[in-house]
């Protein structure tokens, strides 16, 4: 997927930003998701950090009955994509329709050649038996992820770009801003390819990734003080307002 597809996607001159939300049980899910909408928000994603996955199924599909048309992505976490998509497959046929899937790791293997990246082949392959046919962006030098050597990000970046439909890294730990020479370093290696950054990204240090990076997936960022779990809506506004404004003036440019 092209950068311009990406954000033609969520309807973004800018970044998108897509919150990310620390699922606890219906209720805080579904409140958090109204916070988002009401922001103006493109979409969101999911996660289930504190449990596994089957009692995450029914929040997903309670935010759905509840917001139909949302963009609603998901993150199994600690979960590839093998084991996910047939999930994803059996939410579709069951009505539960999930339009992204984000995994921390894409088992994309730097020290293989294009051809030998056997476990990105097994997530690709269980993507196409599943039926599911949304949004795939998939961890790359990702955090708590096996350790991939700078000088590498590169290859990394570059092979993952045969797997999925956007790129995806991180910083050092959830809340930690990526380095930025690692960001500029994924950009060179895919070229138009889109690119999502999964952690660090506040309204203060924002405007840093914005050329570089198509998706913002944001928690802690735009977060209350100290909360975890709960969106406060000044700071996704804040947030929302510097990717569409960085965007106009891209456009303009342009």
């Amino acid at each position: 997927m092209t950068r311009h597809e990406f954000r033609k996607l969520f309807k973004s001159v800018g970044p998108a930003v897509l919150p990310v939300i620390h699922v606890t049980d219906n209720e805080q899910a579904e409140r958090n998701v109204r916070v988002l909408v009401g922001e103006g928000a493109p979409g969101c994603f999911l996660i289930n950090h504190d449990f596994g996955v089957g009692p995450f199924l029914p929040v997903i599909a309670h935010v759905r009955a509840r917001f139909p048309a949302l963009w609603m992505g998901v993150n199994f976490l600690a979960v590839t994509g093998k084991d996910a998509f047939p999930v994803l497959g059996k939410l579709k046929r069951e009505g539960v329709a999930v339009d992204g899937y984000w995994a921390d790791d894409a088992r994309i293997d730097e020290r293989r050649a294009a051809d030998d990246q056997v476990e990105a082949k097994e997530i690709a392959a269980a993507l196409k038996a599943s039926g599911w046919s949304g949004l795939y962006t998939g961890g790359a030098c990702f955090k708590k992820q096996r350790e991939v050597a700078p000088e590498h990000y590169g290859c990394s970046a570059a092979l993952a770009t045969g797997f999925m439909d956007a790129v995806c890294t991180s910083g050092a730990a959830t809340g930690k801003a990526a380095d930025l020479d690692k960001i500029r370093a994924f950009r060179a290696a895919i070229g138009d390819h889109a690119l999502t950054l999964a952690s660090g990204i506040t309204p203060e240090n924002a405007h840093l990734y914005m050329d570089a990076a198509d998706g913002f997936m944001v928690a802690t960022g735009i977060n209350r003080d100290g909360d975890f779990y709960n969106i406060e809506p000044a700071k996704l506004a804040r947030l929302l307002k510097l990717t569409r404004e960085h965007g106009a003036r891209q456009g303009a440019m342009s």
